[in-house]
């Protein structure tokens, strides 16, 4: 505490030195423009996967991306902060730890299946700190086509890719301090520069470390980041090489609550934490890219990318079962789980342009996903299998239990899972009248090996091989400058779900064959002015997935989901910046109930307004609404809808010729306490909002 005393007041000890610097020449253009590079942004395009980036008013889906303004500008944490922008997704917890995962037209998204650089298995998993990224690029629906499969498995709703951070045209030296609270404190770094003849070399090196306590009482989070970025542009050749490494660490995470009392209980005081003190996880990742780009002619390009990802990840988990509703009571386990992974994926392909009166994008290639993963497990229950004594509102807290159920060697982790993937596609989109008229369709066989092994002792126990072939197709018209209407029916194949690792489950790690489903989809896109809007109508039909009869996992039912999304963003008005937009979802199971954790209204709107009356001053405000939940299958328990408001402010001036940017946010401001999810894969579980949370940041580029 003593630490951060004396480091608040430097902010304002900055501010205070650096305000007679507006008397001199040329501060007030240096004040405009660093205000201006500091708008936080949407970018209505993004990678379309094998159809290569592209303006979403030129593609049959629904694209955006989320630039690294609003990482600087919001201080995120987590991928899933940044993603709480985003109307149509919802952030969860899975596997009982801090796993992040995401809700996308009532599918989840896996952390694990995040794409990095438009390849899969790359990205750390569970958690992804934002701070090395230039952009989050969602899309929405089905993409086996454009992506390929998801080796997790996930993703049948959208799809998250993200860019490392590389140079750009203007130099950058740009240092930050941070304070998030309770007592956590950080810095970073951003360096860039172009060399080199025609400024065709780039290097950009990045960097961020973050310690402390949150908002949320006793837990501590650790993360350390570096990037690197060197990449070369001659023309006709490009060549990029992109590497990463991250470290995270939480002590006490406040753990998802697992319901077993037949009621919804209250929820604890907003910075109330029910965890263990033994509980933590500890996550390191090295991972990086290779691109080639070569224009074989003026209308033909051939590129070749591959990726690699080191990770390990080290935990003692807890769970909280609640058993009385009314008065908390409530049991816990504990689970101990080393692991490692080893990914690999390639990617290469030709991409034709051709034709005049009717032009032609011709695209083929193919692509490869190779994971290893090495895990064992050490349940560890406390008395007689039931789990120790504890209360969801007066948490009692224990010593680490001793084994009760161990799979797999802990020590020295034996593999427990392997995937390979490979597939081939080949699209054509056929442009008419100008390419007003857009028409795609392509074709990619896609072949998935999966094995899993006993975690007794690692010998096979299940191999499926199996292939299939996801057509995509896609209209786009254009009938007047600044609207275009799409439409698309595509495929999606998921590697089968892996069986939970629970001992009431007789069929524990086994991977299930691959199952596909099929969207239809239907929207609109307008540009009007510095406003764009995007309106989707979809349907999107798969097998469901539970435990059977038998107590085995399996598929069993089938998922329906509609819905309706709008997405808003750009400039209302000189200096008034609007995100935001809204999702109708109705999720169901064919002939039964609706899918639980799923609500059925979700809006956003986040707004920055640049203050014509006090230069250099930006107002910040969010709202984030999400709608009832069900908790459990049989929809017999719900969750409230809850809306949390956060407020902001940036304050940029010049210290002689360094524009020096304060930013303060309050998340949550009004200390709502709200159960956030009830999106569980696997039992009926609650996520609890996070409290009042004060960040500050005080950033100078040089």
């Amino acid at each position: 505490m003593h630490f951060r005393k004396q480091t608040l007041p430097v902010f304002v000890v900055a501010a205070a030195i650096a305000t007679p610097a507006f008397g001199q020449e040329g501060q007030d253009t240096i004040v405009v423009t660093a205000q201006r590079e500091n708008e936080t942004l949407v970018l209505n395009s993004g990678s379309a996967g094998v159809l290569g980036d592209k303006p979403a008013e030129d593609l049959p889906f629904a694209i955006r991306s989320y630039d690294e303004s609003l990482i600087l500008n919001q201080q995120p944490q987590t991928l899933g902060e940044v993603l709480e922008n985003d109307p149509t997704i919802r952030t969860t917890y899975g596997f009982g730890n801090a796993a992040e995962q995401f809700v996308i037209r009532g599918f989840t998204l896996f952390g694990d299946d995040v794409g990095l650089n438009g390849l899969y298995g790359i990205t750390p998993r569970q958690l992804v700190s934002p701070e090395l990224f230039e952009s989050v690029q969602v899309l929405n629906g089905a993409s086996a086509f454009l992506n390929g499969a998801a080796p997790g498995g996930s993703g049948l709703g959208g799809s998250v890719n993200l860019q490392l951070k590389r140079a750009g045209d203007q130099p950058l030296t740009r240092v930050t301090a941070s304070f998030t609270q309770d007592g956590h404190f950080g810095g970073s770094f951003d360096v860039a520069r172009r060399i080199g003849a025609d400024d065709a070399l780039g290097v950009r090196i990045n960097g961020a470390y973050r310690d402390g306590e949150l908002a949320i009482e006793g837990e501590d989070r650790r993360s350390q980041v570096l990037g690197a970025s060197f990449d070369y542009d001659g023309g006709h050749i490009r060549a990029a090489l992109d590497l990463a490494y991250q470290e995270i660490r939480i002590d006490s995470l406040r753990p998802k609550v697992t319901i077993a009392s037949g009621a919804v209980p209250a929820v604890p005081q907003s910075d109330a934490n029910y965890a263990q003190d033994f509980a933590f996880t500890e996550m390191r990742d090295v991972f990086g890219t290779l691109s080639l780009e070569y224009d074989v002619a003026d209308n033909a390009l051939l590129y070749a990318k591959a990726g690699l990802r080191d990770g390990r990840e080290d935990g003692i988990y807890d769970t909280i079962t609640v058993l009385g509703a009314v008065t908390g009571a409530a049991n816990g386990t504990a689970l101990v789980v080393p692991r490692t992974d080893n990914n690999e994926a390639v990617e290469a392909g030709l991409r034709v342009s051709l034709g005049e009166s009717v032009t032609h994008e011709i695209n083929f290639g193919g692509n490869a996903v190779w994971q290893t993963n090495r895990n064992a497990f050490d349940f560890r229950f406390g008395p007689g299998f039931a789990g120790f004594d504890t209360n969801l509102f007066d948490p009692v807290q224990v010593d680490l239990p001793s084994s009760s159920f161990v799979g797999g060697n802990l020590e020295d982790p034996f593999p427990l899972a392997k995937i390979r993937q490979f597939s081939a596609f080949a699209s054509n989109t056929l442009g008419f009248l100008d390419d007003r008229i857009l028409l795609t369709g392509g074709l990619r066989l896609q072949a998935i090996n999966a094995k899993s092994f006993s975690f007794a002792d690692g010998t096979l126990g299940t191999e499926y091989d199996e292939d299939a072939i996801t057509p995509v197709a896609g209209l786009v018209v254009k009938p007047a400058d600044g609207i275009s209407l799409y439409a698309n029916r595509i495929e999606a194949l998921q590697q089968g779900a892996t069986a939970p690792v629970d001992p009431s489950i007789i069929n524990p790690g086994e991977v299930l064959a691959p199952r596909r489903s099929t969207q239809y989809e239907i929207g609109g896109k307008v540009r009007i002015g510095n406003m764009f809007a995007s309106l989707a109508a979809y349907q999107i039909e798969r097998p469901g997935e539970g435990v059977l009869d038998d107590g085995s996992f399996g598929y069993r039912g089938d998922q329906r989901h509609r819905g309706l999304e709008l997405t808003l963003n750009g400039e209302v008005a000189p200096g008034l910046r609007f995100i935001g937009g809204a999702a109708v979802t109705d999720a169901e199971l064919i002939g039964g109930n609706d899918v639980a954790g799923v609500p059925d209204f979700t809006a956003n709107a986040d707004i920055e307004w640049d203050l014509p009356f006090a230069p250099g001053f930006t107002l910040t405000g969010r709202a984030v609404h999400t709608g009832e939940q069900f908790v459990d299958a049989a929809n017999t328990l719900e969750i409230d809808s809850w809306i949390r408001f956060d407020l902001g402010a940036r304050y940029v001036f010049a210290a002689g010729d360094t524009p020096v940017t304060l930013r303060v946010t309050v998340d949550n401001i009004a200390d709502e306490r709200y159960w956030a999810s009830a999106f569980d894969v696997f039992s009926a579980a609650l996520l609890q909002g996070g409290p009042r949370t004060v960040k500050a940041s005080i950033s100078a580029d040089f």
